[in-house]
């Protein structure tokens, strides 16, 4: 934890002089997902508070924005602790995912479509591979899927996304072996952006349900083996 709160020290500077829990809550949001907090992990109140520079009402603040967003949970007498998922909850995930992210590519009208963000989170994740980092592949593969709500122009879509995508990395974090997670869906991105590229939004789509019916499938086939070989 010392390591971590030394390292959470040096987000201070982006609280800027209007700290607020909403600002607070970004911040660890964003550790959270990049497994800076892996699940399981107690929040120290004083740690996390003194390694931002906030006060304590601040910081309770922004603990109970996040356990809405059921990144965190509260546990009566021992504190607040990044939240470990069920399999159910990686299942409710992947059918939020799958109504949200088919129905923006199905509404995307006309082409010619703003895929620039997309293409770059493809290169990101091909770039990732190739340095062996199947961490930064998953990121980016969190990206890609980002950038492609990100076409519907909403931002209610992407802020529901945000906090389904953090939830997410919940579960990544958890799996041992994310070259064998992440490394099939690197040619399946490509596939996508092709088709979007070529105008083609409905072959998107049907790449797109099928890809998130077989992630849905292998990641809790992957995660159900985890949970169930760490539970006491």
């Amino acid at each position: 934890m010392a390591e971590q709160l030394t390292g959470l020290a040096d987000d201070r500077a982006l609280l800027g002089r209007t700290s607020t829990a909403e600002r607070v809550s970004d911040i660890l949001r964003s550790r959270i997902a990049e497994g800076y907090f892996p699940p399981g992990t107690r929040l120290s109140e004083d740690g996390i508070g003194g390694a931002l520079g906030v006060s304590r009402n601040t910081l309770r603040e922004a603990f109970r924005l996040l356990t809405h967003e059921r990144l965190l949970v509260h546990e009566l007498n021992r504190g607040v602790f990044v939240r470990v998922l069920a399999v159910e909850d990686v299942e409710d995930i992947y059918r939020t995912r799958t109504l949200v992210e088919c129905a923006v590519v199905r509404g995307l009208g006309d082409p010619p479509y703003a895929l620039d963000a997309l293409s770059a989170a493809v290169t990101e994740g091909q770039r990732a591979a190739a340095g062996d980092d199947w961490k930064a592949v998953g990121t980016a593969n969190i990206h890609f899927h980002r950038e492609l709500v990100a076409l519907a122009g909403s931002e209610r879509t992407d802020e529901l996304m945000r906090s389904v995508f953090a939830e997410l990395r919940l579960a990544f974090h958890v799996v041992d072996d994310p070259h064998a997670l992440h490394e099939p869906y690197l040619a399946r991105n490509r596939e996508i952006l092709e088709s979007l590229q070529g105008g083609d939004r409905r072959a998107a789509e049907r790449l797109l349900e099928t890809y998130l019916t077989d992630s849905l499938e292998r990641v809790v086939e992957v995660y159900r083996r985890r949970v169930d070989s760490s539970a006491p």
